[in-house]
């Protein structure tokens, strides 16, 4: 008898694939003029006098505190970032509140549903969209232009145009979008090549060959104690989570649920319709029915199911470049475990198609009213200049010995190719012998790798299989190589339809997909299909290919952000 998940709507979901960036993207400079007047410079790094407060509100968790724990004389209010904001711009931070999780998001919707917030405040697309129709946010268009830096235009700028067409309501830019990258979000497959050795098993090259390699995991005792307690592949509560979830697998059948893509008209589709993901689904939901993936994981999100990877239970799940630091836990319960990462694979016949969202799913609006709209710019300016700048202080600002000290600003942007960029000055250098050229990120991590091979630093791990010769991002830079990276193909933002409807077709899309996974019969998804299109999804496609059809919107290599 198979269990049948019902998913309860969450609001704390950041729905991302309405802000992707689209296939014919080009990266680095999109154009803009890399030049400032002088009274643009002056603007752009001048500090107030006397200081002025900026309010927010702030978001923590189990990472941050620990991070807190192990930095003397920092807290969130009063910190290496804090202090650099007042000293250098005359910026107090001043946080109204401070929750964890789901408080933080419930006492958000709160605020923003009764128009009290900070001065400034970070939402995702459905609420900005929300506060600009209430008129409660600045139009920041002039501000953005006026106030930010060559490097932070070149650095919000290098995707392309998607963030900002998301943050642009009316021809007006309502936000700045915290930009993110897209190429962050590639799936690879990560194994534990100990298992793999230990029962006579290659490195898969097909779909086929994961779906045996699951199969053994789970049923020839892999971690030789005699009993039947492993699994062969990992996934949570959320189908969708960059580890532990189901788009790389899914991918190996040619289904993209949560991204746009063009259709055989030359329209675009959505992805979670197609009937591609129909077998993908049939096929995970007999590896569950088999015992091959944990029996609960429906009703557990990551630091859950995380648990079975500490206790050495899971042998393979699907995850994002920075996955070694989830699995590596694993080696302190046993030394000889060892994981590595291969690229996705796809079932006999196919093409590795790897999808790609974005990571820009966050926007900073400016509070209507408030005397100093520029500070959000401002702080961005400063915090990519002290990370990547020419006055980079990256292990003061960035990471200071492992630890990730950048979560302590407010304002959080970087460059969306920095880590394969990083990973391509250590293969160089490697290659050269020639490590005196590497500077900040690819110098820390080349220290840390280092630091792995030399002396056994544990931490090292973690980033050699990341950004060693066969990590993540050795793949990553394959993938882009190849041409195999396909990108959502929307990129226009929250439509009309959207900001009622796209919640609701989420939540039905999840329920559907962890029931049929659960054991309900594969006809459902034909229902679901009919459903998604009755509720909503008809005129969001109509309202998607309405965008689509516009040069400005078909034309993103000839984009040259005007703000």
């Amino acid at each position: 008898m198979h269990k049948r998940w019902m998913y309860k709507t969450r609001w704390t979901i950041i729905i991302f694939l309405t802000v992707c960036i689209p296939a014919g993207h080009t990266q680095g400079d999109s154009g803009q003029i890399d030049t400032l007047s002088k009274d643009q410079q002056a603007l752009s790094s001048s500090a107030y006098s006397p200081p002025i407060q900026v309010s927010f509100v702030r978001e923590t968790g189990e990472d941050l505190q620990r991070m807190i724990e192990q930095l003397p004389g920092e807290t969130l209010v009063d910190n290496r970032w804090t202090r650099l904001y007042e000293q250098e711009l005359g910026i107090q931070i001043r946080y109204d509140w401070i929750a964890t999780g789901d408080v933080y998001n419930q006492k958000l919707g709160v605020s923003l549903a009764a128009g009290r917030f900070p001065d400034v405040v970070r939402v995702n697309p459905y609420q900005l969209r929300q506060l600009s129709n209430a008129n409660l946010i600045e139009d920041l268009t002039e501000v953005y232009r006026d106030f930010a830096t060559p490097l932070t235009k070149n650095i919000l700028e290098a995707e392309g145009k998607g963030a900002f067409d998301a943050a642009t309501i009316n021809g007006k830019l309502m936000a700045i979008p915290e930009s993110s990258s897209s190429i962050e979000t590639a799936q690879y497959l990560w194994i534990r090549t100990d298992w793999l050795d230990k029962l006579g098993l290659p490195a898969p090259e097909t779909l086929e060959d994961v779906l045996k390699i699951s199969e053994a995991f789970t049923f020839r005792d892999p971690d030789g104690n005699g009993e039947q307690d492993t699994y062969g592949l990992a996934l949570t509560s959320y189908l969708w989570d960059p580890v532990m979830g189901v788009s790389g697998f899914m991918a190996g059948y040619g289904a993209f649920p949560n991204i746009w893509i063009k259709d055989s008209e030359g329209g675009l589709a959505y992805g979670g319709i197609q009937p591609e993901v129909r077998k993908a689904l049939k096929v995970l939901q007999t590896m569950y029915l088999e015992g091959q993936l944990d029996p609960d994981f429906a009703y557990k999100n990551g630091s859950k199911e995380y648990r079975l990877i500490q206790q050495g239970k899971i042998g393979m799940l699907y995850g994002e470049q920075w996955t070694p630091f989830v699995v590596q836990s694993t080696r302190e319960e046993d030394p000889e475990a060892e994981w590595q990462a291969f690229p996705l694979v796809a079932e006999a016949g196919r093409n590795n198609i790897v999808p790609l969202r974005s990571n820009t799913g966050n926007y900073f609006a400016v509070r209507k009213g408030f005397a100093h709209p520029e500070v959000v710019v401002k702080l961005m300016n400063l915090h990519l200049d002290k990370n990547w700048g020419q006055n980079a202080e990256y292990e003061t600002y960035y990471n200071d010995d492992s630890r990730a000290v950048w979560m302590l600003s407010p304002v959080t942007p970087f460059p969306g190719t920095k880590n394969l960029d990083a990973y391509r000055d250590i293969r160089d250098a490697r290659n050269t012998g020639d490590f005196s050229v590497l500077e900040n990120e690819a110098l820390a991590i080349h220290k840390r790798i280092a630091a792995y091979e030399s002396e056994g630093l544990k931490s090292g791990w973690g980033w050699k299989q990341t950004y060693g010769p066969k990590g993540a991002f050795s793949i990553a830079d394959e993938y882009e190589r190849n041409g195999q990276l396909l990108y959502d193909q929307f990129t226009g933002g929250i439509t009309e339809t959207m900001v009622d409807r796209q919640i609701i077709l989420r939540d039905l899309q999840l329920e559907v997909f962890m029931n049929i996974i659960y054991g309900s019969p594969i006809e459902e998804f034909d229902q679901f299909v009919e459903d998604w299109l009755e509720l909503g999804g008809k005129e969001i496609t109509s309202e998607v290919n309405a965008w689509y059809r516009t040069d400005a919107a078909r034309d993103h290599q000839a984009f040259a952000l005007s703000y």
